[in-house]
């Protein structure tokens, strides 16, 4: 039987420049759905696991085609309720060599951010279920948001599910000194902590030390250190930090390390991709779905977080927010080592 797994967030419209058009030069864009927590929840129906998304979404024909997108790849949408007026929306523009992509939001009032705590069944939810996802987006988007995860969390915990959380920082959203005074109180009951250097400071106040956030060079020491530190401050059963290397827009290194007991003196370290980057929104979340599938099948961490570091190189390759890759296709890459050569 296969594992279930929960996600709660937002699901929002995507529209993107068509190739790397800028915004001020297009007059079309590609409309496409995504966000956090949903492509979480797609990625790992497309490994083979019952995933779940709850959510909010309008009940009028932009929703429903947004909850279509999900039920295409196998997500089960039971527990999305159909509330409010509109659905939240994110414009791409995607960047090219030394010139970055941007996003900009369109999601103020969308109907997840006036969803009602008590709305929520989480007790019925969390029946049989062994998996919790979120993010620190889905707080960031108002004061409901935070008392409807707090109490999915608390009733996650009693039901005996796992709980991870990518840290997810986003500056557009709200401010450090909030962010702060959210997340570490909700830290207490996440098992497995996905971060970079930049979402530990923001999110948590956390000191990363001498982390690079910006350069190209990674001191893995100061990772290293900044895995054990989280470790030992919240509590985490497992820590992960993703490691991007930005020569460019278009060309990243990816990697990760895994820090997941005191027997694990030195955290893990993944293998290394070089990539060329299609489209690189949505690939944290692809890191997190294959951390939580790797961590629920794997033999070790280490098979665990390469599988993770592998399919979110493979995303990367894809354009739009969802991971549409097989387990298979992870592990041909991982024996491989990326050759990228025509299959016929």
């Amino acid at each position: 039987m296969s594992k279930q797994i929960v996600t709660f967030g937002e699901i929002m419209l995507r529209l993107s420049t068509p190739g790397y058009k800028r915004f001020t030069q297009t007059d079309t864009f590609d409309a496409t759905f995504g966000g956090g927590e949903a492509n979480v929840a797609v990625s790992l129906s497309q490994f083979g696991m019952d995933s779940t998304f709850v959510s909010s979404i309008p009940p009028h024909e932009i929703g429903e085609a947004a909850v279509q997108s999900l039920r295409k790849y196998g997500v089960n949408t039971d527990f999305i309720l159909r509330e409010g007026e509109r659905l939240g929306i994110y414009f791409l523009e995607t960047g090219a060599s030394q010139r970055p992509s941007k996003v900009i939001y369109d999601r103020a009032n969308s109907a997840i951010s006036r969803l009602e705590p008590s709305s929520v069944n989480w007790e019925k939810i969390f029946e049989g279920k062994d998996w919790f996802h979120w993010t620190g987006i889905t707080p960031a988007l108002g004061k409901n948001l935070t008392i409807a995860l707090k109490e999915a969390c608390i009733a996650a915990k009693k039901a005996g599910v796992q709980i991870s959380c990518d840290l997810n920082f986003r500056a557009k959203l709200w401010t450090e000194k909030k962010a702060q005074a959210v997340m570490n109180p909700l830290m207490e009951y996440v098992d497995v902590c996905i971060a970079n250097e930049e979402d530990a400071q923001r999110s948590l106040g956390f000191d990363a030390g001498s982390t690079d956030v910006e350069g190209a060079h990674l001191d893995e020491e100061a990772y290293i250190t900044l895995a054990k530190s989280l470790k030992k401050k919240y509590g985490f059963d497992t820590v992960a930090i993703t490691l991007r290397e930005s020569f460019s827009a278009s060309l990243n290194g990816w990697s990760a390390l895994l820090h997941d007991g005191e027997d694990c003196k030195i955290p893990y370290r993944s293998d290394r991709y070089e990539i060329t980057i299609v489209d690189r929104v949505g690939g944290g979340d692809s890191f997190a779905a294959g951390l939580i599938y790797g961590l629920l099948t794997k033999e070790n961490s280490k098979e665990a977080l390469d599988f993770a570091v592998a399919a979110s190189c493979l995303k990367q390759t894809i354009p739009g927010d969802f991971n549409l890759v097989t387990v298979d296709e992870v592990e041909k890459l991982l024996k491989s080592g990326g050759s990228g050569r025509v299959e016929r």
